[in-house]
């Protein structure tokens, strides 16, 4: 009886290690099957591993992130220092800049301020460079920047800034990357801020601040009398962007005071060449940005724009040094 017994526990025993053999395998069996699928491996798995897959690293002086400022009118200058611009040192980008550049080395995020003739010739001064021909410059030294970085650096990626004049160029940049026609590729921006975009269209973007209303940017207003600001102040009047900010459109924070004509200018324009003066001339608003505590509730525009930098600066990926 007792030798039953154990003959039986024997066969029982045996089964159990056999069913266990079974389970080994099978679990075996699935991770194999599995690691073949190109599913997401597990907890310290992953293309490291390799040694066919190559390693994202470029050279010693590319940064992480590049960041590209683009001043506003009056103030920046053709032969301005980009990695330490002095021409005007109360400048509202350099409110921004400054305390970025402090935090965080260059290897990690570089601000480039752009510099170029930001003019805004108008009849009492003739003798200044025409809006166009600024616009051009800043769109160009702008642009070839971003080229020449991310052919050099090609895991860097870009957050775009700009304010008034810089604020259409860097929107125009912006617009050119979303719409697939830039000089990187739209995944490499992590974000762009316009500061009183001349081309503002309502609902393009995103608003952090203070609804604007119902206006519009001056270049769009002013559109229909582009032969008059051409004539006073070489200034074309480009009406919105093309296909707008394209797969950027939910990373560009378009940023603008509800008093301020620049970027909330009236949609219907009565007298197109009195108003236009009056942007031109009259606009003290615009020029508050750096202290104006009702665009943005709690804050000022400098100080969510330093944030909001810090945010896509910290989130973007550490890229190794060759």
């Amino acid at each position: 009886m007792a030798r039953g017994s154990r003959r039986g526990g024997g066969r029982r025993l045996g089964c159990a290690l056999g069913a266990l053999v079974v389970v080994v395998l099978l679990v075996l069996g699935i991770g194999w099957w599995i690691g073949n699928q190109g599913l997401p491996p597990g907890p310290g798995g992953g293309p490291d591993d390799g040694p066919d897959v190559p390693q994202q690293s470029q050279p010693a002086d590319c940064p992480d992130v590049q960041l590209i400022a683009v001043p506003g009118t009056w103030e920046s200058s053709p032969t301005d220092d980009p990695y330490a611009p002095a021409f005007l040192p109360n400048a509202l980008l350099r409110s921004v800049t400054d305390p970025l550049s402090e935090q965080y080395p260059d290897d990690r995020l570089e601000v480039f301020t752009v510099p170029y003739v930001a003019q805004f010739r108008n009849p009492q001064r003739p003798a200044e460079i025409t809006y166009d021909q600024s616009r051009a410059e800043g769109t160009e030294r702008a642009r070839t920047e971003l080229a020449a970085v991310h052919a050099r650096c090609p895991f860097t990626s870009y957050i775009l800034l700009g304010f008034s004049q810089g604020a259409v160029i860097a929107g125009d940049l912006t617009s050119e990357i979303g719409t697939g026609n830039g000089p990187v590729p739209a995944e490499l921006v992590r974000g762009s801020v316009l500061i009183a975009d001349g081309r503002r269209v309502p609902g393009q973007g995103q608003s952090p601040g203070l609804s604007p209303g119902t206006g519009q940017g001056m270049e769009i207003s002013l559109q229909p009398v582009t032969g008059f600001t051409q004539l006073i102040a070489g200034a074309t009047m480009t009406g919105p962007r093309p296909g707008g900010f394209g797969a950027l459109a939910d990373r560009t924070a378009q940023i603008c005071d509800s008093r301020d004509l620049i970027c909330n200018a009236p949609l219907n324009m009565v007298d197109g060449a009195a108003r236009f003066q009056e942007f031109v001339a009259n606009n003290a608003i615009h020029a508050m940005y750096a202290t104006n505590p009702d665009v943005i509730v709690g804050t000022t525009v400098p100080e969510w724009t330093i944030g909001h930098v810090r945010g896509l600066t910290d989130a973007a990926p550490e890229i190794a040094h060759g």
